[in-house]
């Protein structure tokens, strides 16, 4: 049997509609193919309650608020919940609002009362109540922060007031004049850093260069270090005090007076002839630049020669 085209968009279109209504309910917390039990409550103030908020026996979640819409025309709410859990307890349990935290919200606690000949059963409604001091803790908890959200519009306003008197004409004026001079400033490093970008582009060749001097210069250094470290420097250190040791023992034999150096060194007879025979050289020196004649005398018709005259010597 061949199914037509007609009959394929038609099972399509209901299996869709399908969805949509199953995918809504799904989203609303409702299960279409679950056996969930359904009951009601109602109050006269749900403290915030919301939908979806979980309902427990004993701090278990059993089950979760459905819906939340007006009873009548007093204002009063019905809550209506489900119980996806077997837990029996009679028409005569409380179901209470309370609060899990301050961020948690508030949730649906159940007080079951056990009564075997009145077992609760789906679509009942239940009596409900506030947990005791729930409304004046909410209170007591937003009224410190209204207080000092309150100081703290205060201190706003009072500020936003001495801003507005400390910003009078003049002040207003100077940081006019002190924005544009920031302005100045700020163009004037914009045209100095153009100018040291130029510089630097200008000069990256020779800066290149620099810094390959300088890499092959520590090499250099680096080599020079490392020969350094290579030399026998307690070899030269022992060879430096065999020399010292040598000198000092040749020092020490020309102050005995031993060898010529040390003849000529302590002989004082010697210095003195050498004294006395320096100033008869330069007595003799002085002679012959002042009387030549005495030394080379050249006679061609025989005259006598004159006697040696020693000449005074100049007084200092």
């Amino acid at each position: 049997m061949k199914i037509s085209k007609e009959v394929k968009t038609g099972m399509l279109a209901l299996f869709a509609i399908f969805m949509v209504i199953y995918g809504y309910s799904f989203l609303k917390g409702s299960n279409m193919f679950s056996s969930d039990r359904t009951f009601y409550v109602s109050y006269d103030n749900v403290a915030g309650l919301a939908v979806s908020a979980p309902v427990t026996i004993n701090g278990y979640t059993i089950g979760q608020v459905k819906n939340i819409s007006f009873q009548d025309e007093t204002g009063r709410l019905l809550v209506t919940f489900l119980l996806n859990k077997d837990f029996d307890f009679s028409q005569k349990s409380i179901v209470r609002i309370y609060s899990t935290s301050f961020i948690g919200g508030n949730a649906l606690a159940i007080i079951p009362i056990i009564d075997k000949e009145n077992i609760a059963k789906s679509g009942d409604t239940l009596q409900g109540e506030i947990e005791k001091g729930m409304l004046e803790t909410i209170s007591k908890t937003l009224k410190p922060l209204e207080k000092g959200m309150h100081n703290t519009l205060s201190g706003l306003d009072t500020l936003m007031l001495n801003f507005n008197t400390i910003l009078n004409d003049s002040t207003k004026r100077d940081l006019i004049e002190a924005i544009a001079s920031l302005n100045k400033t700020m163009k004037s490093f914009e045209g100095i850093s153009s100018e040291l970008n130029s510089l630097l582009k200008e000069n990256t060749p020779k800066l290149d260069s620099t810094f390959t001097y300088l890499e092959t210069t520590t090499a250099n250094l680096a080599s020079f270090t490392d020969s350094l470290s290579q030399i026998n420097v307690k070899a030269m250190a022992t060879n430096l005090e065999e020399t010292l040791a040598s000198f000092d023992a040749i020092m020490s034999k020309i102050e005995n007076g031993e060898g010529s150096i040390g003849k000529l060194v302590n002989d004082e007879q010697l210095y003195t002839n050498l004294e006395n025979a320096s100033k008869e050289l330069e007595e003799l020196l002085r002679d012959l630049k002042e009387h030549p004649k005495r030394y080379v005398n050249i006679s061609v018709f025989g005259k006598k020669e004159k006697p040696y005259q020693p000449t005074e010597e100049p007084k200092n």
